[in-house]
């Protein structure tokens, strides 16, 4: 029998896998906490977590109420369909959350209480304040990065924008380091081919302007990490909760020693674990990690100068290579890719082993590996930081290069690979370079392990973030009991 009294939280994520990793984690930190949890996203996705390695499906008191899109199989469209394919989301999702609000209501197991959604979805908060349920923002990015978004939509959209691809134009922001524009998200650049996302993001701040107090928002950071960045916004408008790290608790505060599914940007049914005994056989801090998560992919000619600097710089690597890695498109370049990874896959078994997937936060727990080169995802990197394991950013696009400022000049566990200003890519030799020096580097590797212990502490019982949602869950708890009397 399902208590009235329990909160019940609507967890909502756009169908995109680095937004369903940290969403499902902090659903499962609500039910920890005592509350009743529904989990909402398209069909698509939620075929891909039953499909997966993982036991997603069977997490104890998490309800799913998946809605169909009209991409029942996934968006595999372009640029051009993109627009369309959004539009679906809000208009399908809008009303089938309307229904399962509605349903809740009249199905006598109580009203929902509380809606959690996370980027990309703005339409829900329009949503819950229709059907008066209070509604608040996950912010799955660093502090950092929605600093910057909110600094560009309050007063600093030309300092933002004026940069014209300028390496060496500053651009000063209020509490925030000296960035350029290869650490602004890809989306204020000129360059940028996701006109959509802005319009996303706006509709997200208009949402904010709106509310008539102080709005709170949860972001997956913790305290000691972005301590400043978590204040650096008006406070008198919005108040920056850090509730991070999100990943997999057996792997940060133990309190659930199964939950180990799930974690990084990759999820494939049918993988083998057949990477774990190679791991097992390797030195200590000897591995060098490679992947660029679920979206990114790379050129070719880059896949085979990332290949020739890993093995010049002579340590054992394990790679994470996808199918259709590569940009290029049609037979000839199906051709291509295979060409590519097949020699790699040859040339580079002695030294390496290559897969077509892992599980990520596995794979930065273990004490084989030394570095990790990476897009600089946001999941990755808390992994990264989680695992106590430097990182070489290689960040592609979106928040990747504020992340990648962040690790090499602020928590200072890593660098950035330069790009060749006349080939426009990474070549071999700064490969090579980059991971002899972190793997050479004893002050990284230090700060490598005060973040991973300062993360933990966050997240075990006692721990800031723990105490940030816990005392969040309980606010929730009091505006339902307040609603009673």
């Amino acid at each position: 029998m399902v208590s009235h009294n329990q909160n019940h939280f609507i967890v909502i994520s756009f169908p995109a896998q680095g937004h369903l990793n940290p969403t499902l984690q902090f659903a499962k930190r609500l039910l920890r906490n005592g509350a009743r949890v529904t989990y909402f996203t398209t069909l698509s996705a939620h075929k891909r977590m039953l499909e997966s390695s993982s036991n997603t499906s069977n997490i104890d008191g998490l309800t799913y109420a998946p809605f169909s899109d009209g991409y029942d199989d996934g968006y595999k469209g372009g640029l051009d369909d993109a627009n369309h394919f959004l539009s679906e989301i809000a208009r399908c999702g809008s009303q089938a959350l309307r229904e399962l609000i509605q349903s809740a209501h009249d199905g006598g197991s109580g009203s929902v209480t509380c809606i959690i959604y996370a980027i990309l979805v703005p339409w829900v908060a329009e949503v819950a304040r229709d059907l008066q349920v209070p509604s608040f923002l996950l912010w799955i990015q660093p502090a950092t990065v929605f600093d910057i978004y909110y600094y560009y939509y309050n007063g600093y959209k030309d300092v933002l924008s004026n940069n014209n691809n300028d390496p060496s134009y500053p651009i000063n922001l209020p509490n925030l380091p000296v960035l350029t524009c290869k650490d602004i998200p890809t989306f204020f650049l000129p360059t940028n081919l996701y006109p959509w996302a802005l319009s996303l993001f706006e509709n997200q701040f208009k949402v904010f302007e709106e509310e008539s107090k102080p709005v709170k928002i949860l972001v997956n950071t913790f305290d000691e990490l972005e301590l400043d960045a978590l204040k650096a916004v008006d406070v008198n408008k919005i108040n920056l909760i850090g509730i991070g790290p999100l990943i997999p608790s057996a792997f940060l505060d133990g309190q659930d020693l199964s939950d180990k599914s799930f974690g990084g940007d990759l999820v494939t049914a049918g993988t083998t674990d057949e990477y774990k005994d190679w791991l097992d056989s390797r030195e200590e801090a000897s591995v060098i990690y490679v992947s660029f998560g679920s979206v990114s992919v790379l050129e070719h000619q880059q896949m085979e100068e990332i290949f020739r600097g890993l093995t010049e710089c002579g340590f054992p690597f394990l790679w994470v290579c996808r199918e259709k890695e590569s940009k290029q498109e049609g037979r000839e370049a199906e051709k291509e890719e295979e060409s590519v990874l097949s020699r790699i896959k040859r040339e580079g078994s002695e030294q390496g082993k290559i897969v077509s997937w892992c599980s990520q936060v596995e794979v930065l727990s273990h004490s084989s590996i030394g570095c990790f080169i990476t897009h600089c995802g946001w999941n990755s990197t808390l992994e990264s930081l989680v695992g106590g394991v430097p990182l070489i950013g290689f960040p592609q696009w979106t928040d990747q290069g504020t992340n990648a400022k962040l690790i090499e000049d602020v928590w200072k566990v890593g660098v950035r690979m330069r790009v060749n200003e006349e080939t426009k890519i990474v070549d071999r030799e700064e490969v090579s370079r980059r991971v002899k020096m972190v793997m050479r580097n004893e002050e990284m590797k230090i700060n490598a392990n005060k973040w991973k212990e300062l993360a933990r502490n966050a997240a075990k019982e006692g721990g800031s973030s723990d105490r940030n949602l816990r005392g969040f869950v309980e606010e929730i708890g009091g505006l339902l009991e307040g609603s009673k009397e």
